[in-house]
């Protein structure tokens, strides 16, 4: 790898150390490991010296308009500047090729097994990056518009989960439930991090509770790594866990068969997008065609059932077919004139 290029990359790392906000305040030391850890899987000093760090701080300053300050109270270095970032330096020619380097690479890995699941975010990557380094570039924006996502807070807390899974450490927060609307403590072992619908959702070991619950990373607060390890539940299966699910929701309920028949329309929408990987369709009628699942019955399932409206009807099993009668139920109260 060029210097050129190990240098934008020091500049990325020592970005993050900077905006850390539960490490706030790194030193040259700390800055160094950091840099070294992610380009060489060591914090030695064999491959980067604190002269160079002083080197990447003083270009940032320079070639980037970084507003980095050092201080004295707290022994390390911060941005004047808290919204400032890096990563809103426009991306030059270089960093254009590496990034079309990387999206070939992707490609090449999209069937393996290991990534199937990222088969769709790889080919949004690719598009994305194949209109943007276009030569028409600037007539595409006009014309093309990609999915994006609302922004949602608490993916700042990612990096922390991730480290605490791998650690095994206890982490406390304050969760506010859309229930009750109050703040209350928490204290878990996070076992996996889950993402749905642009949202991303910690599972994890309650302590309190004494069984594994999900929590929204928007609604948690006051996010503190304990120094306290603990084992993992030996009956908790990353792989398993959300097996007979639609969305985030999962329990120890058993998976029911539901039928469901849909017009012609409605089907053919169900057919190219599935409510979950279980589904089959059994009978293709005149005018509506069976559908089966095998899931445990879910608020998100019984939402993608209803966003069809009248379009499908559930035939079994009978209690989420209530379900569904009574929402109806209650719809008819709201709009009936």
């Amino acid at each position: 790898m060029s210097q050129i290029k190990n240098a934008q990359i020091r500049y990325r790392i020592i970005d993050r150390c900077l905006r850390n906000q539960y490490n706030p305040y790194p030193s040259k030391r700390k800055l160094r490991e950091a840099c070294e850890e992610a380009l060489y899987g060591s914090i030695e000093g064999e491959n980067i010296c604190d002269s160079t760090i002083e080197k990447d701080l003083f270009s940032m300053r320079m070639d980037h308009d970084a507003p980095i300050k050092y201080s004295k109270a707290n022994l390390g270095y911060f941005y004047e500047d808290e919204d400032y970032s890096i990563d809103s330096i426009p991306l030059t020619k270089e960093d254009i090729q590496a990034i079309q380097f990387a999206t070939k690479t992707l490609m090449q890995f999209k069937e393996v097994a290991l990534f199937k699941q990222f088969g769709n975010a790889i080919d949004k990557i690719v598009d994305r990056v194949h209109v943007a380094t276009s030569s028409k570039a600037d007539e595409y924006q006009e014309i093309i518009q990609f999915e994006t996502g609302v922004a949602s807070s608490g993916n700042e807390h990612l990096t922390l989960f991730l480290e605490s899974i791998q650690e095994q450490q206890l982490v406390t927060f304050t969760y506010t439930s859309y229930i009750t609307g109050k703040p209350k403590n928490r204290i878990v072992l996070p076992l996996l991090l889950k993402e749905y619908r642009n949202r991303w959702y910690l599972i994890s070991q309650d302590s309190e509770k004494n069984k594994v619950v999900t929590y929204a990373l928007e609604r948690m607060d006051e996010v503190v790594v304990s120094d306290k390890v603990s084992d993992k539940p030996k009956d908790f299966n990353p792989d398993s866990f959300f097996q007979h699910s639609v969305g985030i929701t999962a329990n120890e309920s058993e998976p029911l068969k539901v039928v469901l028949k849909a017009n012609n329309i409605a089907a053919k929408y169900i057919q190219s997008q599935p409510f979950h990987l279980s589904q089959k369709l059994i009978k293709e009628g005149n005018k509506r065609s069976t559908f089966t699942l095998s899931v445990i019955i879910t608020e998100e399932l019984i939402r993608d059932l209803m966003s069809y409206g009248g379009e499908i009807e559930v035939i079994e099993p009978s209690i989420l077919r209530e379900s569904i009668l009574l929402r109806v139920q209650e719809m008819k109260k709201i709009y009936s004139v």
